[in-house]
C-alpha cells in the first residue's frame, strides 16, 4: 500500500510540474516554451517540458555543462540571454541554441526548494522578454519551488496565474492610486501578497472591490 501511495505522489507531482510549464508559457509574456531542471544525486534531468525542442535544448545544456539552464542550478540566481546569437556568455551552448531555434532565453534559480532546481523560458524570438517578464517569472519560481515539495498546490498557482487581467487591474488602481509607475506598483503588489501572507490573485481582487487596507511601503 505504501508503495502505491509513493507511485501516485510521483505521478502527481510530475502532473503538477507539467501544469506549471504549461502555465508559464500562458502567463508569462514573451514565453514560448517551458521546463523544469533539477540537478541531485541523479545529475541533471529535466522533470517536465512542454515541447519536444525544450528537452533537446535543456540536454544540451547538460552535455556541454554551460547555459542559462545550467548557470540556473548551479551558481547565479537569474539569467537571460535576449539576444543568443549575439551573446558571449555561453559562447559553445549559444551557437548551438540558435541553429537550434532559441534566439531568446531566460532561467531562475528555485531557491525555495530543497533541491536544486530551476525555471527554464525559451524563445524562438530575439528580445523577447522586458521587465514584466522578469517580474513575473521571479514571482512564478517562488511558487513553482514550493511544488517540488508540494504538488498539491499545483490548482492554487495556476489559478493565481490565470487571474493576471485582475493582477493588471489592481497594478492600474495602485498606479492612479499613489502616483507611482507601473512597475513600482507591481512590486507593491508583490510585497504586500509576502507581506499578509495573501496569494497575490486574493489581494489584487481586494484592491478592486475597494476592500484592501494595505497602507504603501
Amino acid at each position: 500500500m505504501a508503495t502505491e501511495r509513493s507511485s501516485d505522489e510521483d505521478e502527481s507531482r510530475s502532473q503538477a510540474l507539467q501544469d506549471l510549464t504549461v502555465a508559464a508559457v500562458d502567463n508569462i509574456p514573451g514565453v514560448e516554451f517551458s521546463s523544469i531542471t533539477v540537478y541531485d544525486e541523479q545529475g541533471l534531468r529535466t522533470l517536465a517540458a512542454t515541447d519536444p525542442l525544450a528537452e533537446r535544448v535543456d540536454n544540451l545544456q547538460y552535455e556541454l555543462r554551460e547555459g542559462p539552464c545550467y548557470a540556473a542550478v548551479t551558481e547565479d540566481r537569474f539569467v537571460l540571454i535576449n539576444d543568443m546569437a549575439a551573446s558571449t556568455a555561453f559562447p559553445r551552448y549559444g551557437a548551438r541554441a540558435t541553429e537550434m531555434g532559441v534566439k531568446s532565453q531566460a532561467a531562475v534559480q528555485l531557491v525555495e526548494s530543497r533541491e536544486r532546481a530551476g525555471l527554464n523560458l525559451y524563445s524562438g524570438r530575439t528580445g523577447a522578454f522586458d521587465r514584466s517578464t522578469v517580474q513575473l517569472a521571479e514571482l512564478f519560481a517562488t511558487h513553482a519551488a514550493a511544488l517540488l515539495d508540494y504538488a498539491t498546490q499545483v490548482e492554487q498557482l495556476s489559478e493565481a496565474l490565470h487571474t493576471r487581467t485582475d493582477i493588471g487591474t489592481a497594478v492600474g488602481i495602485v498606479m492612479e492610486r499613489y502616483g507611482i509607475d507601473r512597475d513600482q506598483a507591481f512590486a507593491f503588489l508583490v510585497r504586500s501578497s509576502n507581506h499578509r501572507n495573501v496569494k497575490i490573485r486574493l489581494l489584487a481582487r481586494e484592491i478592486i472591490g475597494g476592500t484592501s487596507h494595505s497602507d504603501r511601503e
